[in-house]
């Protein structure tokens, strides 16, 4: 079989001319994020210096991404190449509304998340390379957000990969450890089957620059390239805990500090679906048109299974992992319905995830300093000893469930339109059943999650003690939260919840931005010119 050659010639491949300052802020997080993390590594035996230095990288990091999604909506998509060597032979940095959008959010729940832990660990407790692998976890989020290129992606996700396993094992705890190997094998078989999908797609088109990719890919074999994006297909599904190969999570993410679980529960998955997002929607959209019936009975099962699996689990934390796996399904609906407000509904909904989800966790760790408890059969009392905790995770239930005017109501809203429209109901003719089964499991999911999300609500707030026969007698067994524990934590919580309900009832911008940035996949023709590779269209 012959190999695509790359659309640039080596003869024209070397940069001549000086990278712009302004074009470094698409860099400037990662390096931020990077060296902070080094510095802190050297800095871990001074007391009381890591938070500080580590707030300081992403406050900087935040300033950063804002000057970079700015300069993404004015001008649309912006690149830069590593070295000298021109794309798609250097290694290209490129932010889209999304990746920039993505990677300003992430960064925002991490400085939150940062203030959190400070009622959690002591003032001078550094040593353990806490404040460091939250920055390495940072970049390598920070990294696959904004790389072009499929290899750069594979590297970043090892970034990702080591520092997780570090903060899943700080402790030493035997639940920690048994959650780090689950968490950790699963992982690495998808990083194995990734790695391979790369070494074919290199063999097969010559390229892993993804405007080169989009551009040489149709001309290549069209059952090859199916086989691709099925391999990728399985390794990003893995990543984001898709169903079936989705029990990982729940068996993990309730092992380490809340803290832990929280960064884990906003980022990580979203990272995996985001890069199938774009894999298959913008690199392979021919081989994600082959894939689309797969697609959507992964979403549908990851729709209807997670909510399912969150009403019958007990502990907390573990069924708020259910709910994370729900929201993977929602994002891969959009996948399968490959329509502005389909790919703009999937878009939006990743945002949301980052925010709720990550929101959702914080209070979950507060809910089990006050209780000292992880079972919800062992909790009660909690809305009248702490009315405004209460609050906050009824809150965000909402929100998860896609409960209007909360943020999760408008992504399912725009997904919803894409199911109604892709059905063929509107029209009066052939009617389209796997799109209208996605518009039903999308219903369905919203019911069943406020379903569970009011079953732990009650169980853990309204009801007065533990389950049995004295549940109607006030618990008196509520550690109320400590001064430094209700500043930092309970603190930092509120100020996320609010970004999520001021961001529900005022959803403007974000419809805007959804729309462009869905435009720029369906249509990449503004991606690809950011490279310098506007020679041909896909």
């Amino acid at each position: 079989m012959a190999t695509a050659t790359p659309s640039v010639d080596l003869s024209e491949a070397m940069i001549t001319t000086v990278t712009p300052a302004a074009d470094w802020v698409i860099v400037l997080p990662l390096v931020l994020a990077l060296m902070g993390a080094a510095l802190l590594l050297m800095l871990r035996q001074k007391r009381g210096i890591a938070p500080i230095v580590a707030m300081l990288a992403v406050a900087g990091i935040i300033a950063c991404e804002v000057m970079l999604l700015a300069k993404v909506l004015q001008v649309g998509p912006v690149s830069m190449t590593m070295g000298k060597w021109l794309p798609p032979f250097g290694i290209s940095f490129t932010a889209d509304i999304f990746g920039a959008g993505f990677a300003l959010a992430a960064s925002i729940v991490t400085l939150i998340l940062l203030v959190y832990v400070q009622g959690e660990r002591e003032p001078g407790d550094g040593s353990d390379g806490f404040y460091s692998l939250v920055l390495l976890l940072l970049a390598g989020v920070t990294g696959s957000f904004l790389t072009g290129d499929l290899f750069n992606l594979y590297v970043w996700f090892e970034v990702m990969l080591i520092a997780s396993f570090g903060l899943i094992v700080i402790g030493g705890q035997p639940i920690q450890l048994d959650g780090a190997i689950k968490y950790g094998f699963l992982n690495f078989l998808a990083t194995s089957f990734f790695l391979l999908s790369l070494g074919l797609t290199y063999g097969l088109l010559g390229t892993l620059n993804m405007a080169d990719i989009i551009l040489v890919a149709p001309s290549a074999n069209p059952a090859a390239m199916a086989g691709v994006a099925g391999l990728l297909l399985l390794a990003f599904g893995m990543k984001a805990a898709a169903f079936p190969v989705n029990a990982w999570l729940p068996a993990s993410y309730h092992t380490p500090p809340a803290a832990v679980s929280a960064l884990f529960a906003g980022l990580l998955t979203k990272v995996g679906v985001y890069a199938m997002m774009r894999a298959l929607v913008v690199l392979l959209p021919a081989s994600r048109d082959l894939l689309e019936p797969l697609l959507a009975s992964i979403a549908i099962a990851s729709l209807l299974i997670a909510p399912l699996g969150a009403i019958a689990e007990t502990n907390l934390r573990r069924a708020l992992g259910f709910f994370v796996i729900g929201g993977i399904g929602a994002v891969i609906a959009g996948i399968a319905l490959p329509s502005l407000h389909g790919i703009g509904g999937a878009g939006f909904y990743i945002l949301h995830a980052i925010l709720t989800m990550t929101a959702l966790y914080l209070v979950a760790g507060l809910i089990e300093r006050l209780t000292g408890q992880t079972d919800s059969r062992r909790m009660g009392g909690i809305y009248a000893a702490h009315t405004p905790i209460s609050i906050l995770f009824f809150v965000l239930m909402l929100a998860a469930a896609g409960v209007p005017p909360f943020l999760g109501f408008w992504p399912k809203l725009l997904l919803l339109e894409a199911g109604l429209a892709q059905s063929g109901l509107r029209e009066g003719g052939a009617v389209d059943y796997l799109s209208l089964a996605i518009v039903v499991a999308l219903l369905a999911n919203a019911v069943l999650t406020l379903i569970a999300g009011s079953r732990l609500w009650a169980h853990i707030f309204w009801r007065a003690g533990p389950e049995g026969e004295l549940s109607e007698h006030r618990s008196g067994k509520l550690q109320p939260l400590s001064l430094r524990e209700a500043r930092f934590g309970l603190g930092a919580t509120t100020v996320l919840v609010a970004i999520v309900v001021l961001a529900g009832l005022m959803p403007e911008d974000l419809f805007t931005a959804a729309r462009m940035g869905a435009g720029d996949m369906i249509d990449p023709s503004r991606y690809i010119a950011a490279f310098g590779l506007a020679g041909g269209t896909p």
